[in-house]
């Protein structure tokens, strides 16, 4: 039986989503209790993607096998109850056989938090990008933001040193809200580059500080050069939000 699952993590304290040789992984802790589960049985999980060290998921989707016969409401107070408190599971149910977290997802939500404010909270260190300097110009955001809207190559933002040939992506919406303190960035594509979120939230900051002009965004795109865009984001600031398998 095929298990579809929606998890979330605090990254703050991992090396990641995906199993390494060395640190603690999400995936790691998950298929640790499963095997606990399955009395010594190896289950491996498998995610829609994976999150680098300190990025966290409020709606990263896996699918593991299983012939053990739980509720779901058993399977969600199980592994809870025996995983550390910086991974829950918040949903689980019966998938289709041929289900798959990766290959099936047709888009996916990131979401971006900085603090604005002059001191920020220290428990909010690892949950939130913050930069000191001046206040970013929303509207300026805004601008270099719609740009980014439909199917491009985005090349301009993607990790220099990565080895896949196809940078073309959708990007189906981008918005940037006022949280009280926080501005968000939120974005939806049908997929996302290497570190694409995170330098596209470090470009718009750049806009927004004034070191680049709305106006260039269509001209760095168009580039296809990663020294053309801003700085990489922290990651702490960043979230996968949502992972949908169904057409927008």
């Amino acid at each position: 039986m095929r298990l579809r699952a929606v998890i979330s993590y605090d990254g703050s304290s991992f090396s990641g989503y995906q199993v390494q040789p060395n640190g603690r992984t999400v995936q790691e802790e998950i298929e640790k209790v499963l095997m606990t589960m399955h009395k010594g049985v190896f289950t491996r999980v498998v995610a829609s993607g994976r999150t680098d060290t300190g990025v966290h998921a409020t709606g990263q989707v896996i699918h593991f096998d299983s012939d053990l016969t739980i509720s779901p409401y058993g399977w969600v107070r199980g592994l809870n109850a025996q995983l550390p408190g910086d991974i829950r599971f918040l949903h689980i149910e019966q998938a289709a056989d041929d289900f798959h977290a990766r290959f099936d997802v047709k888009w996916k939500t990131y979401r971006y938090k900085w603090t604005l404010e002059d001191i920020p909270m220290p428990f909010e260190r690892h949950m939130v990008s913050f930069i000191p300097g001046r206040q970013p110009d929303v509207t300026r955001m805004h601008q270099a933001a719609q740009q980014l809207l439909g199917e491009h190559d985005f090349r301009s933002f993607s990790a220099a040193n990565t080895s896949i040939q196809d940078f073309v992506r959708t990007i189906y919406d981008i918005q940037l809200e006022q949280h009280g303190h926080q501005l968000h960035l939120v974005i939806t594509g049908n997929g996302f580059l290497y570190n694409m979120v995170r330098i596209i939230a470090g470009t718009l900051w750049e806009v927004g500080t004034g070191k680049l002009d709305p106006s260039k965004m269509s001209q760095i795109i168009s580039a296809k050069d990663r020294g053309r865009a801003g700085r990489t984001a922290p990651p702490q600031g960043l979230y996968l939000e949502k992972v949908g398998y169904e057409d927008l």
